[in-house]
């Protein structure tokens, strides 16, 4: 079992802001930089670590579920549970919000792309962008959550991973697990359109998928990783950061980061620091809420009030914390409630 009392909770609730800032300058459509692009010469950006970030915790995370789950059913259940119902209510809160901010001569309710949003978006893997007529008028037009395109190779990697389930207790595990972060590594750097047909068939680019791989499946081999010695993992961070940062300015973040940043990501977050690693028990585990309503939110006031980058990430980041903390206390952690459903079934 894995500690509650750890920093992971709060680097997620970093990488949802992380996101949010990035698409402050993005969907504000002013032609703003983020200062951080900026310093990298625009070689990186926020966003690149948040959703980075966050796989890289996935990985790592959904990879020890994996080893101590009672069975597939178990293990998909609790996927299902932590991704679906939050999912379902942002999406159907935005069709019944959207006539709010509609603009077209065919009536909202006549339109057949308010009929399909829901099931399309609900699979996952087929994603319906935008209702016409929704946000049109906005700089960056056709998208009403643009942060869900995610969500499907998320669910991916849980596909990869469960692959791994009847060899879980074998110990030539680690190395699969590492030839599947070697495999991903070479492809997405040297073939990253290798199979790209197959993947379109369920609407998936390759590119992205060994990209995120890469890094889902780094942060699954570091479970291997267990240093006991606090200032040889000191010096692995700071040896990692270094590298990093030194990657950016000599633009072969490509070769990388895939080796950096999921050491620094899954040793800082495996510790426990006063203050931040209470964030979980303090206010929840909101960064998902955080993540699927945010670009919405800043789609809607960029409608409304047409703000620059700051203002709009003024008002939008706080807000998206809001109904981060309301999705997981009403919704996501409720339904959580139900994750040991089969396991009891099967032990009555």
């Amino acid at each position: 079992m894995i500690s509650r009392t750890n920093n992971f909770d709060f680097m997620r609730l970093l990488f949802a802001a992380l996101v949010v800032i990035s698409h402050s300058y993005v969907l504000s459509g002013t032609g703003q930089y983020e200062p951080f692009s900026k310093i990298t010469l625009h070689r990186i950006e926020l966003s690149y670590l948040g959703v980075h970030g966050f796989f890289i915790i996935s990985g790592y995370l959904i990879f020890k579920s994996l080893l101590r789950c009672k069975g597939l059913v178990d293990f998909y259940w609790k996927r299902i549970l932590r991704l679906f119902p939050a999912l379902t209510v942002i999406l159907i809160f935005t069709v019944l919000l959207a006539p709010a901010v509609y603009e077209n001569n065919i009536p909202y309710y006549k339109n057949s792309d308010v009929y399909s949003y829901i099931p399309l978006n609900m699979t996952l893997f087929f994603r319906q962008k935008g209702i016409d007529g929704v946000f049109e008028s906005n700089p960056y037009k056709h998208s009403i959550n643009g942060s869900l395109w995610t969500i499907s190779y998320e669910f991916s990697m849980y596909v990869m991973v469960s692959a791994l389930y009847f060899i879980r207790k074998k110990t030539y595990l680690k190395y699969i697990v590492l030839l599947l972060f070697l495999l991903s590594y070479s492809l997405s750097i040297f073939q990253p359109y290798f199979l790209n047909g197959l993947f379109a068939k369920i609407a998936l680019s390759s590119k992205h998928f060994y990209n995120l791989m890469c890094f889902f499946t780094g942060g699954m081999f570091i479970t291997y990783l267990d240093i006991k010695n606090k200032r040889r993992e000191n010096i692995i961070i700071i040896l990692s950061t270094i590298i990093f940062s030194a990657g950016i300015y000599l633009d072969i973040t490509v070769y990388t980061s895939y080796l950096t940043l999921p050491l620094i990501v899954i040793f800082l977050g495996r510790r426990s620091t006063p203050l931040i690693n209470k964030v979980g028990q303090t206010i929840g585990d909101t960064s998902y809420g955080i993540y699927i309503y945010s670009f919405p939110v800043q789609q809607t006031l960029v409608h409304l009030y047409r703000s620059d980058a700051i203002t709009l990430l003024i008002f939008s980041l706080p807000i998206s914390i809001i109904l981060g903390y309301i999705s997981w206390h009403l919704i996501e952690k409720r339904a959580l409630k139900y994750k040991d459903l089969f396991v009891r079934k099967s032990i009555l």
